[in-house]
């Protein structure tokens, strides 16, 4: 008993190894903890739950660092287990009561909570070897040399994905998720941005900026609105225009400043939505939300003082994927769920920048974007073509302007994407932008940007006025 008892009092000598066990769980807690404000908003609960979390795993951090026995070891891993089984419970299994806990992590990449996840476990096994192996006699030299190399990956990938996470999670410390205070419906000034909760699916608040024109803007009676969907491959990105966040979903090579701008001073209303990200949020969430935002802007069109029946829709790369499925993929597609069922969320026209329209059709895409459909889509076919808009072409959808770089691995899905819908009799106009890639704002490129945004306002002037 006594020998027993002097194993769990024996403090482990520190060492590198320790070392990065410790701060891959204290990275994990601050990914969380960063994001608490939101969660906060969110869900009241969870984020008592993770803020007591987050004190015990700082707090058995510290102690283990300072002196480290089997005891404060074992306690140190039993609170990032613990963080491990809310997200297994939660993600896995699916029997933790709504909202999504991991929600807030994964505003900015949905990719958040796994890293926070994996850090845990890194944790969790390096704190049990530590505690199984007992003490060990003063290293040599050479043997704290040979064990610091062979730790350098871990300790890479530990530093890498801590600084990633907390990064992520709090949008480049911008702040993550819907502002301090929004807004409901009605009354909004006039040539003034306001925020406002489109609609909460299972329990999570979603945003929506609302650009408004000027007061005697040229328009009379209720005024046509355009929806700006952002890209980020499903899974990265959000509305703002600043913070880490809007460099992911490039809303520069969207042309989206100048477009709202020039279509607000033709009297049109922009918006510009967030919504669930995957893989934190799998497939369909993503079409169902911006399905949710046509719904809501219909619901509330007397307060906004917009037109029901003209909402037009762009989006570049992910977002002009998804505009095309909001075109095209009619209610029996199974997309629409949530608030305002009363609506249609169909749309009167669509401007599709270089989105893919055959999520099956990779082959010539590069690895990162390979990556992210399998971490998106998952391996299945069936799963990629319900998500692929042409699948769902058919006569009476909405007029399509499509634009699409010249240099853009997406290019030939592009022109077969075309020709489907013309052969469906759908009124479509490919502008295939020479010197272009993945974006619309090219040097060099031509048509010029410029060109390219009085070419997209035109269109919506035209099929919505």
């Amino acid at each position: 008993m006594k020998q027993r008892l002097a194993f769990k009092n024996t403090a482990r000598p520190r060492s590198l190894f320790l070392l990065t066990v410790v701060i891959a769980a204290m990275g994990a807690a601050a990914i969380y903890l960063v994001a608490l404000p939101t969660l906060w908003r969110v869900s009241l609960p969870y984020a008592l739950l993770f803020a007591a979390l987050g004190v015990v795993q700082i707090g058995t951090s510290v102690a283990v660092l300072a002196r480290s026995t089997v005891i404060r070891i074992l306690v140190a891993a039993a609170g990032a287990l613990t963080v491990i089984m809310v997200w297994l419970l939660g993600r896995v299994a699916g029997v933790l009561p709504a909202p999504d806990p991991w929600v807030a992590v994964n505003t900015v990449v949905g990719l958040t909570g796994d890293i926070c996840v994996g850090l845990e476990i890194i944790a969790v096994v390096g704190l049990a070897a530590i505690a199984a192996r007992g003490p060990r006699k003063h290293p040599t030299r050479r043997r704290r040399a040979l064990v610091a190399v062979a730790l350098t990956p871990l300790v890479m990938i530990v530093l890498l994905g801590t600084a990633l996470g907390v990064i992520a999670s709090s949008d480049g410390f911008v702040g993550a998720g819907l502002p301090a205070s929004t807004r409901t419906p009605g009354n909004l000034p006039a040539g003034r941005v306001t925020t406002v909760e489109y609609c909460r699916p299972d329990g999570v608040p979603l945003a929506m900026d609302l650009y408004t024109p000027l007061d005697g803007s040229g328009h009379s009676g209720p005024a046509p609105i355009v929806m700006y969907v952002h890209g980020g491959g499903f899974s990265l990105g959000d509305r703002k225009l600043h913070g880490l966040g809007a460099k992911l979903a490039a809303h520069d090579g969207a042309l989206f400043t100048p477009l709202q701008e020039q279509l607000n001073s033709r009297g049109f209303v922009v918006a510009s939505i967030d919504y669930r990200l995957a893989p934190g949020t799998p497939w369909p969430a993503q079409i169902a939300d911006v399905k949710c935002a046509v719904r809501f802007l219909r619901a509330h069109a007397t307060d906004l003082h917009i037109d029901p029946d003209r909402i037009g829709v762009w989006g570049s790369s992910a977002g002009g994927t998804l505009s095309s499925l909001l075109g095209l993929a009619r209610p029996e597609a199974g997309f629409d769920h949530g608030q305002y069922m009363d609506q249609s969320s169909a749309v009167q026209t669509v401007v599709d920048m270089f989105g893919p329209p055959d999520l099956t059709d990779f082959a010539e895409s590069d690895l990162f974007a390979r990556f992210l459909l399998r971490v998106d889509f998952g391996a299945s076919s069936a799963v990629r073509r319900s998500a692929s808009p042409i699948t769902y072409v058919a006569p009476g959808a909405p007029p399509f302007l499509i634009l699409q770089g010249t240099d853009d691995a997406s290019l030939r899905q592009s022109q077969r994407f075309a020709q489907r819908l013309q052969s469906a009799t759908v009124p479509v106009t490919l502008v295939e932008v020479q010197g272009a890639g993945h974006s619309l704002i090219t040097p060099g490129e031509r048509p010029s940007a410029d060109e390219l945004t009085g070419r997209v306002v035109d269109f919506f002037t035209a099929t919505l006025r």
